[in-house]
């Protein structure tokens, strides 16, 4: 299995299968797919169940919700106006979101809605690329009055009803005020979906629809879209959130009848996607190689370098920094990566065995998925049990300690 330094040790790939294989085995994980790939060799494990009491085994091309793993995909369709000079990084955006011109800005986080100051300048583009626009998730502020009208005007997936159409939404989020001046400060999650509207309403067609012709498509990303057709349902598992004081599964969403069982009326890029490890795969190489697959170029280097780079000042950055260092017994210890670029973490320091430079994100559906320049490495791990618990974020941290123990230099 690897020599040299084209891929991993077969000790290493052994103690992988085996840390992977005690997760399911511990009855905390039903099942998962893992794809560890270096240079030309990659290696995949299939391990457990579709359903936490039994059922289908675990299959390569299993389908699994991504969560906020789809942002760093999604961003491609960005990246793909970008190129082409069909947006700019420092336009403003009203041009085609009239919904978030001639911004109001609150006072303090927990001001009510109404005590607020005229934004110092427009919203751009480069502000929604780097969450940076001033309205998002703040988990340190769940109560405010702001965060309040978020979870009341549906503005975030994964509430009991879905999300309104594209046009609905931009209505919605533009009766509220910012929570901070634009380009102020990082926050999470609603830039993504605003994003997919803006690349709806510049290309004239849906979201869905420009990234499988320009990203899904020519990288064979055969099982990527935001549902599952009907015909395929049985590659879809169940997904858990367990109880997080017994640890009982509890289902999020079922396959049959559930959430992704048919087109939703928002294809939104913050946590929309359904894909395979595969499909993941060849994405993250596409990036890995300079925005080239195969002979088809894809994105350009710069867009790519562009994405995959701190985009963050410290000042920006402060309260996500902050989020993750003293956040640890909510998050479990995700999110100390550092830094920040378009739709996914970017390591600026080396606080883990993964070095400076690497990228991607992690999903709150049990979905972790980066890649190493450094290392030529690409690592894809898919589950179906949610964040509710530990268990899956541990997983994911041991998923990439033993992978960087597998290269073989």
């Amino acid at each position: 299995m690897g020599q040299g330094n084209s891929g991993f040790s077969e000790a290493g790939l052994r103690m992988l299968h085996d840390v992977l294989a005690r997760h399911v085995e511990s009855k905390k994980i039903p099942g998962l797919v893992a794809l560890v790939s270096r240079g030309d060799e990659t290696h995949v494990e299939t391990l457990g169940t579709m359903r936490h009491d039994g059922g289908a085994p675990m299959r390569r091309d299993t389908i699994f919700r991504m969560a906020s793993t789809s942002k760093p995909v999604a961003m491609a369709a960005a990246m793909v106006l970008l190129d082409e000079c069909r947006l700019r990084l420092d336009d403003p955006v009203q041009e085609w979101l009239p919904e978030l011109a001639d911004r109001q800005v609150l006072k303090r986080i927990d001001s009510p809605l109404d005590d607020t100051v005229p934004a110092r300048r427009p919203i751009t583009v480069r502000d929604l690329l780097t969450s940076t626009f001033g309205l998002g998730m703040d988990f340190t502020s769940l109560g405010t009055p702001i965060m309040n009208a978020v979870f009341e005007q549906g503005l975030t997936p994964n509430l009991p009803e879905p999300m309104p159409g594209p046009d609905e939404w931009m209505r919605r989020l533009g009766t509220l005020p910012l929570m901070y001046q634009p380009g102020e400060r990082w926050q999470y999650q609603i830039s993504h979906d605003v994003i997919s509207v803006l690349v709806a309403r510049v290309t004239g067609q849906s979201f869905e629809t420009f990234l499988r012709e320009r990203i899904f498509g020519p990288l064979g990303m055969k099982d990527t879209g935001f549902h599952v057709p009907a015909d395929q349902i049985d590659r879809l598992p169940t997904l858990y959130a367990p109880d997080p004081q017994t640890g009982e599964f509890l289902v999020w969403d079922e396959a049959e009848g559930g959430r992704w069982s048919r087109p939703p009326a928002f294809q939104g890029s913050g946590g929309g996607l359904v894909s395979t490890a595969d499909d993941y795969h060849a994405y993250f190489r596409m990036l890995l190689n300079g925005g080239m697959h195969g002979n088809q170029r894809i994105l350009s280097r710069p867009a790519v370098e562009l994405m995959t780079t701190n985009q963050l000042t410290p000042e920006q950055n402060a309260a996500r920094s902050a989020l993750a260092r003293d956040s640890v017994h909510i998050s479990f210890g995700q999110g100390q990566h550092g830094g920040w670029g378009f739709g996914m973490a970017v390591r600026t320091y080396r606080g883990d065995y993964a070095p400076i430079g690497q990228f991607g994100w992690d999903g709150g559906s049990g979905t972790s998925t980066y890649a190493d320049p450094s290392n030529q490495l690409t690592g894809i791990l898919l589950t179906q049990v949610g964040a509710s618990v530990p268990n899956p974020i541990q997983l994911m941290h041991d998923f990439w300690t033993t992978l960087y123990q597998a290269i073989d230099n």
